[in-house]
Order: structure tokens, then sequence, then C-alpha cells
């Protein structure tokens, strides 16, 4: 979560949070804010690591993809009453 470090009276003035007391009682400091990399790194070795095709995942997908069975008809049904029931979202660009 990313605090503020100012935030604006009633008459639109910013004021500074130094002073104030926040709601655990101890007053509020700046703090220099720093980027770690090392998750990046760990991460992209990670995925070095892992085959770019999931041999075990394709023959999954075309398993499924041959069963006449999937999805259920109580998933499609499932399916479709949701996105029926979803809000238009163009509805609000307008």
């Amino acid at each position: 979560m990313i605090q503020s470090t100012s935030f604006s009276d009633p008459t639109g003035r910013a004021r500074d949070l130094a002073g104030i007391e926040t709601s655990r009682g101890t007053q509020s400091t700046a703090k220099r804010e720093s980027l770690s990399t090392a998750s990046n790194d760990y991460l992209r070795s990670a995925l070095t690591s892992l085959p770019e095709i999931r041999t075990d995942m394709v023959a999954r997908g075309m398993a499924l993809a041959s069963d006449p069975e999937y999805p259920s008809a109580e998933v499609i049904q499932k399916v479709s009453a949701l996105i029926v029931g979803s809000p238009d979202l163009a509805e609000d660009l307008g």
C-alpha cells in the first residue's frame, strides 16, 4: 500500500503529515524508498529453468479438446449466466 506524505485540508491547501499523529499514535516520518531487483532476478532464473512448452499440459489440453462432454453443460450454463449478468462496460464509456 502506498501511503501519502501529504493531504489536503478543506480549503485545498496541502499539509505535511510529519507533525500529525497516525492512527497508531506515532508520528509519521518520511522514509527513503528503494527498489530491489533481487526478486526479479530470482523469478527470471526460475522461469528459465522451466521448459518453454509443457508437454504434459499440451497433452491434457488435447484430451479435453477431443472430449465432447467437456466442458459440461452445467459449466456452460454457469459461465453463460455470468456473462449475461455482467455489466456492459461499453455503456460506461459514453
